[in-house]
């Protein structure tokens, strides 16, 4: 075949059938289920549960709040169009975090009610548990689907200092509870 006439690597991989790397069904049984999440979702205006704390996130800003195993946090945005990236540690080992890439390679780029927030290896267990899902993100009349600004790739890109990003926040925010910025992960946004 001319080399006029070879197709190229896009071509090739658009024309090849993917090769199944994990079978989700295969995972366990998530617990819970749509009466369950329907349930949850008016639990603390129905009596059914008590709200604990509540706190507001000024813009380009980040807070951090501990969420003690069987309870619930809701993120809400109240101001708008907002941004709501979200870091998530095992409360008796930091070291186990929310590992974005696995949990979207399990269940999808946009994660929905019923998705769990798996932890990095070696755990690999559910953190959270998507009850709800109020945003219905898809993707960004530019074709974006998932952002996340941190000062290094502002430098790499424009030449300029910037430390109000979403990275910046999250690491302000991780410090106050004894991390650094090396255990700010990537994100659920």
């Amino acid at each position: 075949m001319s080399s006029q006439h070879q197709l190229s690597r896009k071509d090739i991989t658009r024309q090849t059938k993917p090769i199944l790397c994990y079978a989700v069904e295969n995972l366990p049984v998530k617990k819970g289920g749509d009466e369950l999440y329907a349930t949850l979702r008016t639990a603390v205006k129905d009596g059914k549960a008590t709200l604990v704390e509540k706190l507001e996130i000024p813009a380009k800003d980040a807070r951090s709040w501990k969420v003690p195993a069987g309870h619930m946090w809701r993120i809400v945005c109240t101001h708008g169009p907002q941004v709501a990236d979200m870091n998530c540690w095992s409360l008796s080992d930091p070291k186990e975090r929310f590992y974005s890439s696995k949990t979207r390679q399990i269940h999808a780029t946009h994660l929905t009610t019923g998705d769990r927030l798996w932890s990095n290896m070696p755990y690999l267990r559910p953190l959270a548990t998507i009850t709800e899902d109020t945003i219905a993100y898809g993707f960004d009349d530019d074709g974006a689907g998932v952002h996340r600004c941190d000062p290094y790739t502002h430098f790499l890109m424009t030449g300029e200092d910037y430390n109000h990003c979403c990275h910046s926040n999250l690491t302000r925010a991780a410090t106050h509870d004894g991390l650094t910025e090396m255990d700010v992960h990537d994100v659920l946004n």
